[in-house]
């Protein structure tokens, strides 16, 4: 039977080091992976894109990194132990257990055809204890989102850099969630990664700024070279909205399954800050100094998936000529820059001049060694993985100091000097 095409990256993902079942040799655990070494290279280069153009190049925005662990007194007052909660099903016959809001057919169990029994609500974050007894006082959450640390440190970043307003503040991180729905890969997971900011407002701007953050968010997708005809925006009704979003709409790919979020934008109001302010007795309000007027923020919020953005980028740089393979990956998310490799992998001349070259480009570069195989053969593993330049040491390099770089995407090959090599991909790099 032909695989589908999220059947096919996930075979791909396996094999070549991008990301493994968790826990797999102990028969693994649901919902959780790991990142292989391409699969970190891969999120590292995504993360570090985001945070440069939307904190390092930009004058209004500035990053914190909150912690995982928060007093539990912020997630009373932010309304998640009361409100975080989903209305589960469990079959009566096999027991397994569902998200009542995600079965296309809640009349019967999707597994075995069993009857469910009705739902009941259960509270999606992960509790743990802090000390030595396990006891009401010591009862902590893992965080459901990384929002709220930013929520606490408002009065901090006011304090260290007075910034002018409007103004955000941003932060990559993990969250987790008892998530029990099962077999969508990387989309949903116990624990993963957010890409998120808060940027403060005045209310009388929110719909000029929620416009601006929503052409943002598609602009972003697109430039880590996910397909605009693969996206679309949806607007959550009133019923499906979060207790404190005013408005919400989901940046939505179409997954061979169909379509599903892969980023939110949500209008928060002055919910989270007053809600803070109210909890924590402190003030929670900016200031302006030139005019003296103070007031509490409104609050546009974009949260970017970092595996949701991952698996997306995937699908779409996945193509097939025949038996070849290729992850057309851009090259600034591309785990491996350029792969260096002898034509022949017995000659010592030949590898002693590809070593040499090797050592030059990682001083600048990421780059991979690849002596395996026949040189046809390590073209189609550097294509399987996205490499997108290769290049090979031939008998005619130890004469004229030249390589043949090849190119990815087009197979296109063109003769180098060994001393034009970081330059050329300096170049090629910035484009």
């Amino acid at each position: 039977m032909l695989m589908d095409l999220n059947e096919k990256i996930i075979a791909l993902a396996k094999r070549r080091g991008f990301v493994f079942p968790g826990s797999e040799i102990y028969g693994g655990l649901a919902n959780t992976y790991d990142f292989g070494p391409l699969g970190v290279a891969l999120k590292n280069n995504l993360k570090r894109e985001w945070w440069k153009r939307f904190v390092e190049n930009r004058d209004d925005i500035y990053g914190i990194d909150g912690g995982i662990l928060l007093n539990p007194k912020i997630w009373q007052a932010s309304g998640h132990i009361e409100s975080f909660t989903d209305p589960l099903v469990e079959c009566k016959k096999c027991h397994k257990r569902f998200r009542e809001d995600q079965l296309k057919d809640k009349s019967k169990c999707q597994e075995c055809g069993g009857e469910l029994t009705p739902p009941k609500m259960f509270n999606g974050m992960f509790k743990t204890f802090i000390g030595a007894t396990e006891n009401e006082g010591s009862l902590a959450y893992l965080r459901p989102e990384t929002a709220q640390a930013i929520f606490v440190n408002f009065a901090n970043i006011l304090n260290s850099f007075s910034p002018d307003f409007p103004f955000g503040i941003a932060q990559i991180g993990k969250a987790f969630r008892n998530e029990i729905t099962t077999g969508q890969f990387i989309f949903r997971t116990l624990e993963f990664e957010q890409m998120e900011i808060e940027y403060f407002i005045k209310p009388q701007e929110w719909e000029k700024a929620f416009e601006v953050w929503q052409a943002e968010m598609l602009n972003w997708a697109k430039s880590v070279g996910i397909k605009e005809t693969n996206l679309k925006f949806r607007e959550h009704s009133d019923k499906e909205r979060s207790h404190y979003s005013k408005k919400t709409v989901d940046l939505e790919y179409n997954f061979p399954t169909g379509f599903k979020e892969i980023y939110g934008l949500a209008y928060r109001g002055d919910y989270d800050l007053s809600v803070h302010a109210k909890h924590s007795g402190q003030k929670l309000a900016y200031k302006d100094q030139r005019t003296g007027e103070e007031f509490i923020p409104h609050v546009i919020e974009p949260s970017f998936g970092v595996e949701r953005s991952l698996l997306p980028i995937l699908l779409d740089a996945y193509y097939e000529e025949g038996e070849r393979v290729v992850l057309r990956l851009l090259p600034k998310l591309a785990p491996y820059k350029i792969a260096v490799f002898p034509l022949l992998a017995n000659k010592e001349k030949l590898i002693e001049k590809a070593k040499e070259i090797y050592q030059n480009l990682k001083k600048d570069f990421v780059v991979i060694w690849d002596d395996r195989g026949n040189i046809g053969k390590r073209y189609f593993a550097q294509d399987e993985i996205g490499t997108p330049w290769c290049v090979t040491v031939d008998f005619q390099s130890l004469e004229d100091a030249a390589v043949t770089v090849r190119t990815r995407d087009t197979k296109e090959q063109e003769r180098i000097g060994v001393d034009k090599l970081p330059e050329y991909f300096q170049n090629k790099l910035s484009q």
